[in-house]
């Protein structure tokens, strides 16, 4: 199918995934080896708040405001929309831990909000802690290894941190069971709580309000079936679109791309090589 005919090579990036779930839900990784690119690599945004943990090299990133040469960072959910924000690695070798939302305010120690859709470094947030969990992993030299000291490392940071409200951890369950197709007025109707309430305190606690949310959950099952070799038709039905304009909307607004140029790009093709569960 064409768009898996123009799925991207991503065959010199080397990929690891653990071999083991962490000990922590609501969290994965993957490491990375990535010469440096000739060309700068779209980010294409997901349900998650991203974290990455720089062993070695540098990431140069351009997200409109001019490039920056960065080590560790974190990310907000959705980074990266409308094709807005590029990377250029620069050798670099790395584990890229994703949090969902519901959990990342444990791990972070501010709330996902506070990121607003920015990239931030991971010493604004964690001080000499972020330097500390760089210079383990540098020490470190397997995959398996690493994996195993980040996944200690932010089991200690989340063991004792804030969790969302019962409600908005269930109401973010829903979005991403259902991908995305949940109505915010269902959820509220669910949890007892208006319609006002839940978008407030959903916002506020997991760094988007919930239609929004949804919005990316959905967009993003839509990309991997793209991904996979689906039509954009199929997508959109599959996806729960109101018809195939309705997908071509939400993909450029997002991904900056049309559905017919999304699958050649590199972040989104080596998505299923590193999480091939695509667990959250």
């Amino acid at each position: 199918m064409p768009a898996a005919r123009a799925r991207a090579d991503v065959s010199t990036w080397d990929v690891a995934s653990p071999r083991r779930p962490g000990r922590t839900p609501g969290v994965t990784m993957a490491g990375f080896r990535v010469r440096t690119a000739a060309d700068p690599v779209r980010i294409v945004p997901h349900p998650s708040i991203m974290l990455l943990v720089e062993v070695g090299g540098r990431s140069v990133v351009d997200d409109g405001a001019g490039p920056r040469r960065w080590g560790s960072l974190a990310a907000g959910l959705g980074f990266g929309s409308g094709g807005a924000v590029a990377v250029r690695p620069d050798d670099v070798e790395c584990v890229e831990v994703r949090l969902s939302p519901a959990v990342a305010r444990r791990v972070l120690g501010v709330a996902p909000a506070e990121l607003e859709n920015a990239v931030v470094g991971l010493d604004d947030l964690w001080g000499r802690e972020a330097a500390l969990l760089g210079e383990r992993l540098s020490e470190l030299s397997t995959w398996e290894e690493r994996f195993a000291a980040t996944d200690a490392w932010l089991a200690w940071r989340s063991a004792e941190g804030p969790e969302p409200d019962p409600e908005v951890a269930w109401a973010w369950r829903r979005i991403v069971a259902s991908r995305g197709t949940a109505r915010v007025e269902d959820l509220a109707a669910e949890v007892g709580w208006s319609r006002t309430r839940l978008w407030r305190r959903f916002g506020a606690q997991l760094g988007a309000a919930p239609k929004r949310a949804a919005t990316l959950v959905r967009f993003d099952h839509a990309a991997h079936g793209i991904l996979a070799g689906l039509d954009p038709g199929r997508a959109a039905a599959d996806g729960g679109y109101a018809d195939q304009s309705h997908l071509h909307r939400e993909v450029v607004g997002f991904a900056g791309v049309t559905p017919a140029r999304l699958a050649a790009e590199p972040f989104l093709a080596v998505d299923d090589v590193a999480w091939p569960t695509r667990r959250r």
